[in-house]
């Protein structure tokens, strides 16, 4: 028996070790500040004291001043240098987060015409007065007759009241429209002590026209909401004024309208024309500056203050010394918000890649050989192909991604560069269509990504799939866990680790600045 034993051990030694997937080894921690403000390095001083001592090894650090470099006083880069100096002497290694490719307000703040602009086709406009207005060739206006209401909703006239709804509270109306036209909606909404979100959604079947969150308050009178809305190609759209979703406390709607919105938000570069010619079958093109004033909207992007853009304001006129009664044809691009003011830049735009190089080069110089790399942060693209720049090179939204992050990973050569996971994975967001507003394909985006691009996936659900589709292609990956929510749940992302090779780090991930748990993460991660 011993010497079966001692065979089998001599065996056992002999034999080839299987292939084990490593656990992660880095511990990161999401650090999002402002270094415009002394105080905040004070504040993360202690922060990045704390994580050091629980044993993360690296900072993803943010600031949207990084795209504004150009126009920081020196105390800001003070302020950089002493996070620098702290990161040096604990040990923390520190990756500035640049490249805001879908959260593009920073980038754009120094062009607010890059936005990524939706077509208006040969709207009608009027003169009177030395001013020409739009006028819509089909009148558009809600009927007091609609398609679809809930029972919960009780409707007298032009107002609608739910109260204690325990399910969906709903009313609904088609409208005719007419293609490639802006629309404003308006209403007006008060609430007392209302749990739910009130919305106002644009559909044709399932597919959203628009994704703006109306930020109605749980307690408020009443108060004047709007939405924007695109009509694309179509001819009919489905509104929804509505909650989703059972609630407690009173909701009311009242004085609902829609209208031809007008110049909104026009954007003015080479990628994204404004044309204004005269009504009929010839057509002239008239001349800006000539016929009539230069087109801008003063408040494009401007409010409050560069790189917000509003949902509505009272959009322009053009003003001309054409005769009364002169009908014109303008067509021209506007961009489109999602949810609470998100903004995406065309990374079609020969303005965007210059951007982007111009911040590439000044953080380079501010964070030296500090930087153990850079994180390109391409994430939740919402809009995109819709504006000259994008059609005439005659590419899917996927190639067009592509070709985006491969010249931004060039503008960081001889650098480690990282990057969200949801706009590369087939199993998220690089899908094939109706992902928002973006028009056409996204899949294939991934090839754009370098092999030696380090990925930072937040796909829960799909968090087998998504990490295997990354490990197969040669890329190593970190887990960006926690968002606000109970530590352990990094353990089920541990669990799927550790079925592929490549996974080397772990991120406390938080979009409420709440480092409370940072010690009790890291110990979750090791346990």
């Amino acid at each position: 028996m011993k010497s079966l034993v001692v065979a089998i051990f001599l065996l056992l030694c002999c034999m080839p070790r299987m292939a084990v997937a490593e656990g992660p080894k880095e511990l990161w921690l999401y650090y999002p500040t402002n270094f415009a403000v002394d105080e905040n390095v004070d504040k993360l001083e202690k922060i990045w004291r704390r994580a050091a001592a629980a044993g993360y090894t690296h900072v993803l650090l943010g600031d949207s001043k990084f795209a504004r470099l150009k126009d920081m006083e020196a105390r800001y880069f003070k302020n950089v240098e002493r996070a620098k100096k702290l990161g040096a002497e604990l040990k923390l290694q520190i990756v500035p987060g640049i490249f805001s490719i879908g959260y593009s307000d920073d980038l754009l703040s120094n062009d607010v015409n890059l936005a990524e602009g939706l077509p208006v086709k040969d709207t009608l406009f009027v003169v009177k007065n030395g001013e020409a207005r739009v006028v819509a060739e089909q009148p558009i206006a809600f009927s007091t007759k609609w398609d679809f209401k809930d029972d919960n909703v009780q409707m007298e006239g032009m107002t609608a009241t739910v109260s204690d709804n325990t399910t969906n509270a709903r009313f609904v109306q088609k409208l005719k429209v007419m293609p490639f036209r802006c629309y404003h909606i308006s209403v007006e909404v008060k609430t007392e002590d209302y749990a739910g979100v009130p919305e106002v959604k644009v559909n044709v079947g399932d597919a959203g026209l628009e994704f703006t969150n109306l930020g109605v308050k749980h307690k408020q009178d009443w108060k004047t909401h709007h939405i924007i809305f695109n009509s694309q190609d179509h001819n009919e759209v489905t509104t929804y004024f509505g909650v989703w979703g059972n609630a407690k406390g009173k909701l009311a709607w009242r004085n609902w309208k829609v209208e031809e919105a007008g110049l909104l938000n026009v954007l003015r570069r080479d990628g994204a024309p404004c044309v204004v010619k005269m009504d009929g079958a010839e057509g002239k093109v008239l001349a800006e500056g000539k016929d009539y004033e230069p087109i801008a909207d003063p408040r494009l992007g401007m409010v409050p203050y560069a790189g917000e853009y509003e949902v509505y304001h009272e959009p322009p006129t053009i003003h001309t010394k054409l005769a009364d009664g002169t009908r014109v044809r303008v067509s021209w691009y506007h961009p489109m918000l999602t949810y609470d003011g998100q903004v995406m830049c065309c990374p079609s735009d020969p303005g965007t890649l210059a951007a982007l190089a111009d911040q590439a080069k000044r953080v380079k110089a501010a964070f030296g050989p500090a930087a153990a790399g850079y994180m390109m942060s391409y994430d939740e693209i919402r809009v995109l192909n819709w504006d000259e720049s994008c059609q005439k090179r005659k590419m899917d939204a996927g190639p067009i991604l592509a070709e985006s992050v491969r010249q931004s990973t060039k503008l960081l050569e001889g650098s480690q560069t990282y990057t969200w996971s949801d706009m590369f994975d087939p199993y998220h967001n690089a899908v094939k269509k109706d992902y928002y507003l973006v028009r056409g394909d996204l899949t294939g985006s991934w090839e754009g990504l370098s092999k030696e691009t380090i990925v930072f996936n937040w796909n829960f659900d799909k968090r087998d799939q998504s990490l295997k589709f990354f490990a197969d292609r040669g890329h190593k990956q970190i887990i960006a866990g926690y968002y606000d929510g109970p530590v352990d749940g990094i353990k089920p992302w541990l669990v799927s680790a550790g079925k592929v090779q490549g996974v080397i780090g772990v991120m406390y991930t938080t979009w409420e600045s709440n480092f409370d748990k940072i010690e009790a993460f890291a110990r979750a991660c090791r346990d």
